[in-house]
């Protein structure tokens, strides 16, 4: 390793866009990232986490299929010579013993050299690891590995390693993390780097939230300023089949600083992210921190694993310089681009040839037209300043149109958007003003309805049945009478969604159907302030996971950044779902959102916040409370408290058929796969608001004595 030869590579490393289960297509990116890796003259390349069968495949990693299927993928790959003049990392999950692991594998000329599985799983929030890997225990030890038949056929090779180890090339030496090891207490990096290691590659199936990425950052920056060192991070990026979005963001990090970062966001199905290095600034890095840098002698090394290989194959090659300003997306651009791509990816995939959308002229309806009318900017963009062929292609699949090239975001806009406006008697004409303008701003296609027939006939049904008539309580009637008549206008809106979106496509003698897409925020979510059964039953919902405040914010942004005027009178507006009787004076809306839940959107946000990421129960969250609105009595904020656990618990059923939502925030309400609390509750909350009652007592008391 030591030599006159500066020590200059060009490393490689890629966002994917994968998809569970499809494997001829994730081969297809695989084989492409190596190909584009050896034409820009990178030595190594890197992938992301089981990239072979995607990351979501969850319980198919149960079945042997999904594992027999990556090694007959990676033994084709291997087969095809790819892997010939290259080091490839590739994601792949690997049967040993009697264990499923997440493993790299690292292969270079026809050899299996190293099977690396995953230290740490991830078991939070939106993931399952343990649910189908074991975690590798037998740390800084590596064992034999048969492997399968299929590689044999092609390799000659029988048996290989599998455990943690540093590859040790003829002139440098490299490790692994696995995406959740990164951030562990105790993650690995840091031993690897002490060890000998001068690059580090970590391969993630990382998901998209709101805020996430400066956390990502923090972590890889920090790992190499503490220890010096290149970091090598590899995502997926798009939709690859479930509520997550996996956003790319794939970047080479070295001695504290990052060189190259590639998006966070891509309609591409590949982005390749290179830089060259030299790993002589490494070792001098290293120098300067030498006092950081010991280790105990007694302390065992890493297995090493030897590959006669030069990473460093080039002499005169500029090196990469720091990139300065990193990018990281303002939240209101983060919706603007995470659901709008998971929107394109879910479109183009699921055979639909568009989507339909219940537009009722509010802030949530519109701000699912306006993610669309992003996606319709970014498919526009990719076709006319990228000249991205496969775009243009899925476009044409879409619209079942071989000859179809749009010239401009509201062609896009009119061949895979549909929008109804399905009014009653109770609606403004104001919010029916609202979506008009709003479908001449993005381009879809526009229809109005008004479905009080329908709403009539319902109850002249029950009329006939029962020879009761149910009315408002403003014209007489109970509150269970008016809340009855309430959930019949939004749930027919439902069933009249469905309809037009298999059917519309027919009445314009076209091919296909529609997606009918959902918009209940996340906030509405949590304390079901919503019809089960109603609009918010779509067959995906991009707006799900994102809150109220986000979207005010989202919209505000999207006004001036898309040009779409007709979204200040929305913002404007006060939000109201329209169900009851207007006011026959104003005409305006009798039902305000917040004044009939009780509480503000803000206040929700706050609510979800403690519940979820704080593991708050009605007596902790009573407590954080008071400390935080200082502006209210023990009083109220008991008050508030029970009111939002009341709701919560009485509505918690709804959260079982919430349709399923992008996710944006660790607050979110899934109850399939990310919220798990029952759904039946003693509503009353006897115990707990028993001990609210004493605590506000006592709070109250020493106020007194104060």
């Amino acid at each position: 390793m030591e030599g006159d030869t500066t020590r200059i590579c060009k490393i490689a490393t890629f966002n994917l866009n994968q998809w569970a289960m499809d494997f001829e297509h994730n081969k297809a990116n695989i084989i492409e990232s190596i190909k584009q890796a050896e034409k820009e003259g990178a030595s190594i390349r890197f992938g992301p986490e089981l990239e072979i069968p995607g990351y979501s495949c969850e319980d198919h990693f149960l079945e042997m299929d999904t594992t027999n299927h990556s090694w007959e993928v990676l033994a084709e790959i291997i087969e095809e010579g790819y892997t010939d003049n290259i080091i490839c990392d590739i994601g792949i999950p690997v049967y040993h013993k009697t264990f499923l692991y997440n493993c790299k594998v690292v292969v270079y000329k026809r050899q299996i050299h190293l099977l690396r599985p995953k230290i740490q799983l991830c078991f939070e929030q939106n993931y399952r690891e343990t649910r189908y890997f074991q975690a590798w225990t037998n740390i800084k030890r590596v064992e034999d590995f048969t492997l399968p038949k299929v590689i044999t056929n092609i390799t000659g090779q029988k048996k290989t390693k599998i455990g943690v180890a540093i590859v040790k090339l003829n002139d440098t030496e490299y490790a692994h993390e696995i995406c959740q090891e990164m951030y562990e207490p105790s993650n690995p990096a840091a031993e690897l780097y002490l060890d000998g290691a001068e690059i580090i590659c970590n391969s993630s199936g990382s998901h998209h939230h709101l805020r996430k990425l400066n956390k990502r950052l923090q972590l890889i920056t920090t790992s190499t300023h503490k220890s010096g060192g290149v970091y090598v991070y590899s995502n997926q990026q798009g939709c690859d089949g479930s509520r997550l979005y996996y956003d790319g963001s794939s970047m080479i990090a070295m001695n504290g600083q990052v060189i190259k970062q590639g998006s966070q966001f891509s309609i591409k199905n590949l982005e390749g992210v290179y830089a060259v290095v030299n790993l002589d600034d490494v070792r001098n890095y290293r120098r300067e921190i030498r006092n950081k840098s010991l280790r105990d002698p007694d302390e065992p090394e890493f297995p090493r694993i030897e590959i006669d290989y030069n990473l460093c194959q080039h002499d005169f090659l500029d090196l990469t310089e720091p990139q300065g300003e990193i990018r990281i997306h303002k939240p209101m651009e983060e919706i603007s681009l995470g659901p709008a791509l998971w929107l394109w990816d879910y479109l183009r995939r699921s055979g639909a040839r568009g989507y339909f959308l219940p537009l009722s002229g509010g802030l949530d309806s519109a701000s699912v037209a306006t993610i669309v009318g992003s996606m319709c900017h970014l498919v526009f963009s990719a076709i006319h300043d990228d000249n991205d062929e496969q775009v243009l292609e899925d476009l044409r699949n879409i619209t079942r149109q071989d000859d179809f090239t749009p010239e401009s975001p509201k062609d896009v806009a009119a061949q895979v958007l549909n929008c109804c406006y399905m009014g009653t008697k109770n609606s403004s004409e104001e919010t029916l003003k609202r979506a008009k303008a709003l479908s001449e701003d993005i381009g879809f296609k526009f229809y109005n309805v008004e479905i009080d027939d329908l709403f009539d006939v319902t109850k002249t049904l029950f009329h006939n049945l029962t020879g009761k008539e149910p009315k408002f309580e403003a014209h007489g009637g109970t509150y269970n009478e008016d809340l009855a008549l309430q959930n019949i206008q939004a749930r027919q809106r439902m069933v009249m969604s469905y309809l037009m979106a298999q059917l519309m496509p027919w009445v314009n003698e076209q091919n296909g159907f529609l997606l009918v897409l959902g918009s209940a925020n996340l906030d509405e979510g949590l304390r079901g302030y919503m019809t089960k059964y109603d609009c918010s039953s779509a067959d995906i919902n991009p707006i799900g996971g994102i809150n109220k405040s986000d979207l005010r914010s989202f919209i505000a942004y999207a006004k001036d950044h898309f040009e779409y005027s007709s979204l200040q009178d929305i913002l404007e507006a006060n939000p109201s779902a329209e169900l009851r009787p207007i006011d026959d004076k104003t005409k305006d809306s009798t039902q305000i959102d917040e004044e009939e839940m009780g509480m503000t959107y803000d206040e929700l946000n706050q609510f979800g916040r403690l519940r979820k990421i704080h593991k708050c129960g009605p007596v902790s969250m009573f407590k954080e409370l008071l400390l935080i609105w200082k502006h209210l009595t023990p009083e109220e904020v008991a008050t508030k408290v029970k009111r939002f656990f009341f709701y919560y618990s009485v509505n918690r059923h709804k959260a079982t058929t919430l349709t399923p939502a992008y996710h944006a925030e660790d607050y979110g309400t899934d109850d399939n796969r990310f919220d798990h609390r029952q759904f039946l509750y003693n509503t009353s909350w006897d115990y707990q608001f028993k001990r609210i009652d004493k605590l506000v007592k006592h709070y109250t008391e020493k106020k007194k004595e104060v």
